[in-house]
């Protein structure tokens, strides 16, 4: 079992900035990819971005690229999501994800956080 923990959101101006953490405890936490996923009401659950096990691979959604940015530090057992320049149709529950590859689909994470609420205001 892996617990994931997100923090890190708020209520924010557009244009500013937010750092969002994935905190991980369990089982070894470089053994497993690692991605975020947003959901606003009322609409789907979007792919925002995911990192490979080491941290070497990285894919953000073509929308978010030079706002978002994904990282991780396993000695700290943290991803983080960088959001820059953040817009009001950020607004979202954002969730951290783990599982055994980096991928944009969500049903092949195996652990899900409980999610962090960002709000943009205008």
């Amino acid at each position: 079992q892996v617990q994931l923990v997100e923090s890190g959101g708020g209520l924010v101006q557009a244009g500013g900035s937010l750092r969002l953490s994935c905190a991980a405890s369990g089982r070894t936490f470089s053994n497993y990819a690692v991605g975020w996923f947003r959901q606003a009401p009322g609409k789907e659950r979007e792919f925002v971005s995911t990192i490979s096990r080491s941290g070497d691979a990285t894919y953000t959604a073509n929308s978010l690229k030079g706002r978002f940015a994904i990282s991780r530090d396993n000695d700290k057992n943290t991803v983080y999501l960088q959001m820059n320049s953040l817009k009001p149709e950020d607004t979202a529950v954002y969730s951290c994800a783990a599982g055994p590859t980096h991928t944009r689909l969500f049903d092949l994470y195996d652990y899900w956080g409980q999610g962090t609420q960002v709000t943009v205001s205008s």
